[in-house]
């Protein structure tokens, strides 16, 4: 039901098309004030303009809260993009684009978020314990602080928004016009995955990491589909980042935060890079399909997605399936 819902709303091909222009174009204005923030400050320092072209000066330029919250607006200017979009561009309830159910399952949120907040704080502290040369604690009171006001506000909006594009408006619309649930899964996971070419773990570990990013992307299109909404997702990517924002940083990763530690181990792409994938990811859905009762998985990743009878009222703003 959470993609054949979007029946429901206006779903005409063209629609998603304008939409993804204007989401794009959402995410690009709100980059703008890093771009003059860097502008602003290499020029006030005398340094070379063209210079900022490369995305690893770009990122070291200002302090790291302040690069991270402008970082992080873009994405928080292309959530209320997604949901304009969604809005008057198709007409359909926000919450339709979230869940099949009648509301947002906040529980499933919470799950989500705990179920890998817990796992990255035992696995990291474990990795400390056993390997405490590899980290420095950083533990700055004030900066960490002010990044745990800017991350707890500001993180969930990031993947907010990336999970309402991916698992929410590129699912329900592929699906919709593909009439199938595979091929949605496919593209919206390779295509998430694909995004990450940029980050600088890639250039650091190697192109094996895409096995990671990819991984994830069909991670999160399973729990949603399986689960008939984006809640598990929603928790589950907000938690990831934000744990990882706020406990390790590297000078090698996107996010170069005030953290309370610092890994300075030399990054090799080893077996740990696709292990998640292979190994804690199946291990979640499992909790997660035992904890919610999931069934028909064939159905629920591979089925087809067919177009139900539809009464709608005269100004087209209640529609209600015939089963």
């Amino acid at each position: 039901m959470y993609i054949k819902q979007a029946f429901k709303s206006l779903h005409e091909w063209w629609r998603y098309l304008v939409g993804i222009i204007i989401i794009f174009l959402a995410s690009q204005i709100g980059s703008i004030p890093l771009l003059i923030a860097v502008m602003f400050k290499v020029m006030a320092e005398g340094g070379d303009i063209e210079s900022i072209q490369d995305p690893n000066v770009m990122m070291t330029v200002l302090d790291s809260n302040l690069t991270l919250f402008l970082m992080l607006l873009s994405f928080a200017v292309g959530l209320l993009g997604v949901y304009l979009v969604v809005k008057f561009l198709h007409r359909q309830p926000f919450v339709e684009l979230t869940t099949s159910r009648k509301k947002i399952d906040w529980g499933r949120v919470f799950f989500g978020f705990a179920l890998i907040a817990i796992t990255t704080i035992v696995v990291t502290g474990l990795d400390y314990y056993n390997n405490p040369e590899d980290y420095v604690l950083q533990f700055n009171l004030v900066p960490f602080v002010i990044l745990a006001i800017i991350a707890i506000i500001m993180i969930p909006l990031q993947t907010s928004f990336e999970e309402y594009l991916f698992r929410g408006y590129l699912m329900q619309g592929i699906g919709v016009l593909a009439k199938n649930k595979w091929l949605p899964l496919l593209i919206t996971s390779v295509v998430f995955g694909g995004l990450h070419l940029a980050n600088p773990e890639v250039d650091k570990l190697g192109n094996v990491i895409m096995i990671f990013y990819i991984g994830t992307g069909f991670f999160l299109g399973i729990m949603t589909l399986m689960d008939e909404g984006i809640e598990l997702a929603l928790g589950f990517h907000a938690g990831n980042n934000l744990i990882a924002a706020l406990l390790v940083t590297a000078d090698w990763t996107v996010f170069k935060t005030n953290s309370v530690l610092k890994d300075i181990s030399e990054p090799s792409a080893g077996f740990d890079v696709i292990a998640p994938v292979l190994i804690l990811y199946p291990i979640f859905l499992l909790i997660m399909a035992w904890r919610y009762k999931w069934t028909d998985w064939g159905g629920k990743l591979f089925g087809k997605v067919e177009e139900p009878n539809i009464v709608s009222d005269e100004n087209a703003e209640s529609q209600t399936f015939i089963e």
